[in-house]
């Protein structure tokens, strides 16, 4: 056996500096510049392994076959088949040996069609690990020997120095040593939604567990198969193959086993129960065959054999198969795809559905929500296609006052802790020039520009008084700005970039950083021809953007529809950035959003400073316009200009335009999905990468807060639990912030040992472990990943979180259509047996159905008759109604009892009928023909009455909303007179002659008799219903269900 590979050392890497970085992994200071030599590189790749993905081992189509095969029902064809086969070899006359052929040959090919049936629905690859390795990059750029080479990523060992640049797909775990402007994209793995700016500082954890650092916050580190967006960086890898994060959700998804759903359980119960109660009653047949009529052992255990075929539900696996079929196509035209067909039962009975944020309950675009200017807020409307100014409407109400769970934070936290932060930069002063601002003096510091800052919400913010603001008015929601003043407003955010944006303003084709790209998107549907400004007013010069100082500027010739009359002989620097940078560096502010020198005002640093604070509490990244002009002797075109151009003057010169709100929007119709999901009884918790208060603001936005679930839990919260805390936490939050994958899993798990039957939506590579492990995973289509997809029974072909809610109204009409199917299956195959044991019992020397017509009955009103309730449409109320609960069988008492009272109607009705016209002296072949139609017909009866769960069956409703019913019926009664009357099959095949009009007489009148019985019963169960009695076995019952701590409660 070959040797397993090493494992690489699994440290807390970001946390350590360079010095220990190269120490733990045994280079030298140099390592950077020399990287591994040859030697060093085989000797490594022989400890550690390929750096590549395990792979799981699959399951063979024998193996397959296997488990489609392997129960007791098909245990028991095969016996009887092989009985039939020997009867058929051993047998004398023609006949017999025919009739025993044509047996056979019917059972294999009911064996032979249900496995080929469940191996093409069930047979879906795992292909989870194939997509995982189609996402690691191809090739890496290494240092081996001194000299940049490029290698095969499977070659790279722990100790490479590996030199990363824009676009490329980080080859593996990677400490990152030196970066220039680097960022990589990472939502696929950590959920964040916009790339990620890194450093190469340790991280500094205060005294807390390394481990508990999220990955998202791990700047210093750069992960496999996530992209780089920007700049470039070098760094040593630290983690190859199935040790790295990618890895590690591989060997997660590897090793979850999918659970067998309640449904497939239970037809595995009832084919048990069923197989014990066929034995009986073959054994019951056989002793009164023997005994009773005096046939010798052979001939008894041939009547007997017919009694288990007639109780073997052949069909009922195709049947059920039809109803999950049904539901996918139904489902299919909805846009959700369904990999594995017994996942349809599941939505039916979810309890919870855990859903990731970016891209499944968001749009997964940054997006400007929000405009805010000197007195006025501007709100944008996301979800227009529309290019027109109306898209900005003035409202003052809209974020105008801190989210309610940040009102007691003090600002300075609140923003320090906000998508604005500055946290990570460098505070240290450069420059320390008397009356000068400070480089990187930010509302950090207890002091603004030499103004305390505010520690709590009593601050004048200079706008209108809420409480006195109506709608309709001027300062309520009414107007909108023109086109002009949004390209004036806006130009800082339009000019200040180079970003590109995408086809008719969409995503395609666009380039660049996705906060930019908002506000280039905002504008474009504001009417502003976004190309043409650029065009324009093209870059003089400019001074880069660096995470160190936290914004870019550009230098532009003025332009009158831009800049106003004012400027039109100076240069114009319009500065974007972290407002907390910005604030320092302006002296004016433009009222209201206005250019030109008559709207230029003293800055109000208080306002601005709170409207920070309010903007960041609602989970939004803000970024602010600022502009500035200068003369055109000072820059040149082409200049390379550094920080200090814009920070490094004499005074404030900057005037504040506005600020710039930007997030990833919720879904407009997700809003109502989860309102009907909570009307249904169906709980959405929300677990997200991102930051606590981004994910309580798309939270509140979405409405999964409430008095119960008012505050999120982040995930290195949840490492520090025990199970049952885990158990207690997630019954208690809505919402989860900086996830892990494993803390994925974690809750899944805790919510499943609660007896909750968990949905879990996702998109990224991130969500595939706890894909696998819930109840019911549901995955992206467009936006998401193939390693989601894979592992996942649900697939959105439109990444609509709403049509999820779509589904589990389908999955529970698919619980109530194999309720109905059972209710029309069970009292058939019953009193096909029950016909030939009651008939010998009661006198008869032949058995009142031959082993031919009760195969044929069997699998033409399985087919038939069944097929009409596996299509049936929903009922109405069924959304109203609570999730099934957790150990509910498919067969309550109520349906048990429904289910005996068609057993007996039909048994009774086939043995009266026999021994009826037995008295009138019909032949054996008339009496069995007239058996096997009021068995046919009869059940004709309990199909009509079983399609309505408690209305009649009487009424019109019966000719409505499902078309394949009398297609159904039809079928049925074309075939019945097809056998009956075709010489030679009637006689030969089905051993019956052609009917009289007084059989078929009798024929009519006992399926009117069974079907009056059935809806009398339905009328009685109304009548309880009315009283409060729970007739539709919701309720947890003794007896018929597993008694579950939910079940009991």
């Amino acid at each position: 056996m070959a040797e397993e590979p090493d494992i690489a050392p699994q440290l807390a890497w970001h946390v350590m500096s360079q010095e220990e970085v190269l120490s733990n992994l045994d280079l030298g200071k140099d390592a950077l510049k020399t990287g591994l030599t040859d030697a060093e590189a085989t000797e490594r790749l022989a400890k550690y392994g390929e750096n590549k993905l395990a792979e799981k081992e699959k399951v063979t189509i024998w193996q397959r076959i296997w488990a489609q095969i392997a129960n007791v029902l098909v245990g028991i064809l095969v016996f009887v088949a092989i009985v039939s086969a020997i009867r058929a070899i051993t047998a004398t006359d023609s006949d017999t040996r025919f009739t025993n052929w044509i047996q056979v040959a019917i059972i294999v090919s009911v064996i032979t069609i249900n496995t080929a049936i469940g191996i093409v629905q069930e047979g879906a690859a795992e292909e989870a690990a194939e997509a995982l390795k189609a996402m690691l990059a191809s090739d890496a750029v290494v240092v081996r020997n001194g000299v940049d080479i490029k290698i095969e990523t499977k070659h790279l060992v722990p100790g490479d120095a590996v030199k990363l640049g824009t676009g490329d797909r980080v080859p593996a775990d990677i400490r990152l040593l030196t970066v220039g402007n680097f960022a990589c994209a990472e939502a696929a793995l950590t959920g964040e939604s916009v790339p990620i700016d890194k450093k190469v500082d340790p991280i500094d954890t205060n005294g807390g567990d390394p481990v508990s650092v999220p990955l998202g916050d791990r700047v210093n580190m750069a992960y496999s198969s996530t992209l780089v967006t920007q700049g470039s960086a070098i760094g040593l890898v630290i983690a190859t193959g199935d040790n790295t994060e990618i890895g590690k959700i591989n060997a997660l998804v590897s090793k979850v086993e999918k659970q067998k759903t309640n449904v497939l359980k239970q037809i595995d119960e009832v084919s048990k129960w069923l197989a014990i109660i066929i034995c009986l009653c073959a054994v019951a047949t056989w002793c009164t065959a023997f005994f009773k009529t005096g046939e010798d052992a052979v001939e008894s255990l041939s009547t007997a054999l017919v009694a288990a075929v007639a109780m073997i539900p052949e069909g009922l696996e195709a049947v059920v198969t039809v109803v999950y079929a049904f539901a996918v196509s139904k489902m299919a035209e909805e846009n959700a795809i369904i990999r594995a067909l017994p996942a349809v039962e599941t939505l039916g009975s979810v309890t919870v559905i855990c859903s990731d944020k970016t891209g499944t309950l968001t749009q997964n675009i940054m997006s400007l929500v929000a405009l805010v200017t000197s007195d006025n807020r501007y709100k944008v409307d996301v979800n227009s296609r529309d290019r027109v100014p109306t898209n900005f409407t003035k409202d003052q109400k809209y974020m105008a006052e801190r989210a309610d769970h940040t009102k007691f934070i003090k600002t300075s936290k609140l923003i320090g802790g906000g998508s604005s932060s500055t946290k990570f930069a460098d505070n240290k002063s450069r420059h320390n020039k008397k009356g000068s601002f400070m480089y990187g003096m930010s509302i950090h510091d207890e002091k603004f520009g030499g103004v305390a800052l505010p520690e709590n919400t009593d601050v004048d913010t200079g706008g209108p008084n809420l409480e006195e603001v109506e709608e309709g008015t001027s300062e309520g929601i009414a107007e909108s700005p023109d086109t002009p003043y949004l390209q004036a407003a806006l130009a800082g955010g339009v000019l200040c970039s180079k970003c590109v944006l995408g086809a008719n303003g969409g995503r395609e084709g666009e380039i660049g950083n996705p906060t930019e790209l908002s506000i280039l998107r905002a504008a474009y549907f504001g009417g502003v021809d976004v190309s043409g400004m650029k065009d324009g007013a093209p870059i003089v010069a400019e001074v880069p953007f660096s995470s160190e100082y936290k914004f870019m500027a550009t230098v532009h010739e003025a332009k009158l529809e831009n800049d106003g009359p004012d400027f039109l002989d100076e240069l114009i620097v319009h500065v974007k950035g972290a407002p907390d940078r910005m604030i320092p560096l302006c002296k004016y502010q433009a009222k209201g959003g206005k250019i030109g020198k008559e709207n230029m005002e003293p800055i109000d640093v208080m306002y601005w400073v709170e409207q920070i604070a309010i903007l960041s509490s609602h989970g939004l990244r803000v970024l602010a316009l600022t502009r500035g002009s200068v003369p055109k002797s000072e820059v040149s075109e082409g200049d390379q200009l550094g920080p200090e151009f814009v920070r490094d003057r004499e005074e404030p010169w900057l005037t504040m335009v506005g600020l710039c709100a930007i997030m990833d929007p919720p879904r407009p119709e997700c809003v109502q999905a989860v309102k009907e999901a909570h009307g249904a009884g169906v709980r959405i918790a929300m677990i997200t990468g991102d930051h606590r208060d981004t994910a309580l603001a798309i939270g509140g936005q979405l409405g999964l807060l409430d008095e119960d679930h008012s505050e999120a839990i982040t995930g290195p919260e949840l490492d520090a639990m025990s199970d049952e805390q885990m158990r207690r936490v997630v019954q208690k939050y809505n919402v989860f912030a900086r996830a892990s994958p494993q803390n994925k899993i974690q809750i899944v798990n805790a919510l499943q040992a609660e007896n909750e039957v968990c949905g879990m939506t996702g998109d990224g590579v991130n969500d595939a472990p706890a894909l696998k492990a819930a109840n019911m995973g549901v995955a992206m289509g467009k936006e998401g990943t193939d390693v989601a997809r894979e592992a996942a029974e649900m697939v959105l072909a439109d990444d609509n979180f709403a049509t999820i809610i779509k589904a589990v109204e389908q999955g529970r009409t698919v619980w109530d259509n194999l309720r109905k199917v059972l209710l029309v299956n069970t009292p058939i195959n019953n009193a096909q047996g029950l016909s030939v044991l009651f008939g010998l019992l009661l006198g008869l020397d032949e058995t009142p159905l031959s082993s031919i017509q009760v195969l044929y009955s069997n699998l033409i009103c399985a087919v038939t008759l069944g097929f009409i309730c596996a299509v049936e449409p929903s009922e109405p109320g069924i959304m109203n109604l609570p999730p099934r609960r957790v150990g509910k069988r498919l067969i309550g008492r109520f349906l048990f009892l429904r289910i005996i009272i068609g057993t007996v109607s039909l048994t009774a009705v086939v043995v009266g009928s026999y021994f009826l016209v037995q008295d009138m002296g019909y032949t054996l072949e008339e009496k069995r023909a007239q058996a096997l139609n009021t068995l046919n017909f009869g059940a004709i009866a309990v199909t009509l009455s079983a399609r309505f769960a408690y209305n009649p069956s009487y009424t019109t409703a019966i000719f409505k909303s499902n078309k394949y019913t009398w297609y159904s019926v039809v079928i049925v009664f074309v075939l019945q007179i097809f056998i009956t009357y075709t010489p030679g099959i009637n006689t030969k095949v089905f051993s019956m002659k052609g009917m009289d009009w007084t059989q078929w007489g009798i024929v009519v009148a006992s399926s009117v008799i069974v079907f009056v019985i059935m809806e009398t019963e339905k009328g009685i169960r109304r009548v309880l219903l009315s009283k409060g009695v729970d007739t539709d076995d919701h309720e947890y019952q003794e007896g018929f269900d597993d008694p579950s701590p939910v079940s009991q409660q």
